[in-house]
């Protein structure tokens, strides 16, 4: 389907919603972190940092599912429904969190906030991707999901305000207020370009992903968000955390995570103009070197606006290189592909959700360094980095639809 000039304001409204949908995303994915000192210190349900990490892994526990059945519904349904579904799904998950009266109950809660995270990113990138010009693509991609950087620092500042004079309940409770939106995301998405149908093709896609022309870049984009995912579960969960075992504050502590997300935020819709240049593969590999180093420098005592400001390098090399991985699926793959591509490979990067916080806190509780859990953190940045080398040079969907993706005959539909 050709896209008119006449569609252009539906480009606006498509990435103004993806924009708020996952600022909700962003802001319910980093509610864990900003209340986790909160629930040590007052020592909640006699939380310790084994049941800080217990908790994050429950979170990340739905996300491969939510993942790769997302995908799935995008493909087959569309970007709406199955959008509206998982939008109150995930609201519906933070009243309960904000109610539960024991761990057991906040920990369900916190899996089903997983699924609908787990679904929300790759139905919204999706869903950009299809209404985006293809020359900016990337940008519009990263600039949506630069709202969960901002979502996670509505977060931190909310937990900074009402923490811990309030109890850390209020901040869950802010999270249910989606479900007033769903009737406006229901009739918005109802007048969203209908590029969003492409993909009604129901044969074997996920065998597609791994033609011969595409295998490779599937592994190694698998790989990249396994990473991924490993470094921005860990630093979203125990960021703030292992900042205190540093000898920080609560209140810096979440300066600091403030700091760290934002980076995410706008650094990196920045480095998606040159992504958009041809020039994606490099800054996605530059963006994971980059975190690399911040969290290295932050292992050490620096000046305060340093700290900072490499708080921010840590958020570009995380959180924003996460969408980074995720705009090279949508150039990877074609239309008819993209939200199988991108449920899968989120799906199979979500593992590395559940195994980072685990991961922390066993760092954490085994090595008595307080700068351990900075090194902890390098290590995925380091891998992803060299996934990303591994990645070829990107073709054009135009040119693999054309190439690989024949239009399918009416007998096959």
């Amino acid at each position: 389907m050709s896209v008119s000039d006449a569609r252009t304001p539906g480009r606006h409204t498509v990435l103004a919603l993806a924009a708020v949908i996952l600022f909700i995303d962003g802001y319910d994915l980093f509610t864990l972190g900003t209340v986790g000192p909160t629930l040590l210190q007052q020592h909640i349900w006699d939380a310790t940092p084994a049941t800080l990490g217990m908790l994050g892994s429950a979170t990340a526990l739905g996300m491969p599912v939510g993942s790769m059945l997302a995908g799935w519904a995008g493909d087959r349904y569309g970007r709406r429904l199955p959008l509206t579904l998982f939008l109150a799904l995930i609201s519906a998950a933070m009243l309960l969190a904000a109610v539960a009266p024991n761990l057991g109950v906040f920990a369900v809660a916190r899996a089903l906030t997983g699924v609908g995270v787990g679904a929300l990113a790759p139905l919204v990138s999706a869903l950009v991707a299809d209404n985006a010009p293809p020359k900016r693509r990337t940008l519009h991609i990263t600039a949506a999901l630069a709202a969960i950087g901002v979502g996670g620092a509505a977060s931190s500042l909310l937990g900074r305000l009402l923490l811990p004079e309030m109890p850390f309940q209020s901040v869950f409770a802010v999270g249910a207020l989606p479900l007033l939106l769903l009737p406006i995301v229901w009739r918005l998405l109802s007048h969203a370009s209908g590029a969003v149908e492409v993909g009604h093709v129901e044969r074997a896609r996920l065998l597609e992903l791994f033609s011969s022309g595409r295998r490779r870049a599937t592994v190694v984009l698998w790989l990249a968000a396994f990473m991924s995912f490993v470094l921005i579960y860990s630093t979203s969960t125990w960021l703030p955390s292992v900042m205190m075992r540093s000898g920080y504050d609560l209140s810096s502590a979440l300066e600091f995570s403030i700091a760290f997300t934002f980076g995410g935020a706008i650094g990196t819709t920045s480095l998606s103009l040159l992504g958009d240049r041809g020039h994606l593969r490099a800054i996605t590999l530059g963006g994971f070197l980059v975190g690399a180093a911040a969290l290295l420098m932050l292992s050490t005592q620096q000046p305060r606006p340093l700290i900072l400001l490499l708080s921010a390098l840590a958020g570009v090399g995380s959180l924003g290189t996460q969408g980074l991985v995720i705009a090279c699926k949508a150039h990877h793959y074609p239309p008819a592909l993209r939200a199988t591509g991108m449920g899968f490979g989120l799906g199979v990067g979500r593992i590395g959700a559940i195994v980072g916080p685990s991961y922390l806190a066993a760092v954490t509780v085994l090595v008595a360094s307080p700068k351990a859990g900075f090194y902890a953190f390098m290590i995925p940045a380091v891998l992803g980095a060299l996934a990303i080398a591994l990645l070829p040079r990107e073709r054009t969907v135009e040119h693999s639809q054309r190439v690989s993706m024949p239009e399918p005959r009416p007998e096959v539909l």
